[in-house]
């Protein structure tokens, strides 16, 4: 039934009436938006002419041609694979991105000037306090799990407020309270341990639910028959259920992992080296902010692509580990 149900989505772009209303929104879209003068106008011009010369109908015309050329788009890719639909739908957005962002006018030869620079530097440090900050996030992630589940009230009441204070607040109000709050009381963190402090300190606010939920999910009778046989609160969690737990908690937790990695830009307000300070200090005095931070944003979607890869791979491995 789950198959039937998955192949009638597939043959559903077929339909005239998903063709018809695919048709309908591109053409009011690229009528609402004029985009036509500015991304795919270039393309039209030798066969329709110069919208702003042509008019209105000028105008619709392009827009009719883009919209019938994106429905028989459509249309052929359901005839082909589902991998190969995946990697047409792909490169076609990318094409369009790089459309879109040829219209910004930038200079390529700054660009490659200066990526080398941002990779060494901007992309190393990034990592670098991603990886230190997803290791204490998930040291304190577990402790504060494994405390809320506790039947200790003090325990309980700590990991209660500590989730819901790092929860409740925005994380670059944390970083600043760090980095300026704690020399109030004696304690001078440089600007890197305090960026990481706050991460760790933010994100396993996060992932403490994430733990306890996965934790939740195994049934009480294992920790009961754990116990029978004589095995301790530690030896159970780490040989019976953590290792049925990580099916449950490695996909969310891999998200959180991403999103630590765009939230650690967050640290350039301290002056940190990392991707989005020197793409915005690189492009400042030239005047070339645009250049560097969409440099920026497409490596940050590359390292972002690579651990959506790696936690496919995850999931995949207890999945099959599952299953078994």
């Amino acid at each position: 039934m789950l198959y039937q149900d998955t192949v009638d989505s597939d043959v559903i772009v077929h339909k005239p009436w998903f063709v018809a209303s695919a048709f309908a929104v591109v053409l009011v879209l690229f009528l609402m938006f004029d985009l036509t003068g500015t991304l795919l106008g270039d393309l039209m011009r030798p066969v329709i002419g110069e919208p702003s010369q042509s008019g209105h109908f000028g105008r619709f015309a392009i827009a009719f041609v883009i919209a019938v050329v994106f429905c028989l788009n459509i249309v052929l890719i359901g005839f082909a694979p589902r991998k190969a639909q995946i990697g047409v739908v792909w490169f076609e957005l990318l094409l369009l991105f790089l459309a879109f962002f040829k219209s910004f006018n930038l200079s390529l030869p700054f660009i490659w000037q200066n990526i080398p620079y941002l990779i060494s530097q901007g992309v190393v440090t990034t990592i670098y306090i991603s990886a230190l900050s997803l290791l204490f996030a998930s040291l304190i992630a577990l402790i504060a799990a494994v405390a809320k589940l506790s039947s200790n009230g003090l325990a309980y009441g700590i990991a209660a407020f500590y989730t819901s204070f790092f929860r409740g607040l925005p994380l670059l109000i944390q970083v600043y309270l760090i980095y300026l709050g704690l020399p109030q009381l004696g304690i001078v963190l440089a600007a890197v341990p305090s960026g990481v402090l706050a991460l760790s300190l933010c994100t396993g606010a996060y992932m403490t639910e994430i733990f306890r939920a996965g934790i939740q999910s195994i049934d009480r009778g294992q920790w009961e028959a754990s116990r029978s046989i004589g095995f301790g609160f530690g030896l159970t969690m780490r040989k019976i259920i953590l290792p049925q737990a990580l099916p449950v908690i490695i996909p969310p937790m891999g998200n959180t992992f991403i999103s630590m990695l765009k939230d650690s830009s967050l640290v350039s307000v301290l002056g940190v080296w990392e991707l989005t300070f020197l793409a915005r200090t690189i492009g400042q005095p030239t005047f070339h902010h645009m250049e560097m931070l969409i440099t920026a944003a497409l490596i940050y979607w590359l390292m972002s692509a690579c651990l959506e890869v790696a936690q496919s791979r995850l999931e995949a491995h207890f999945a099959r580990t599952k299953t078994r």
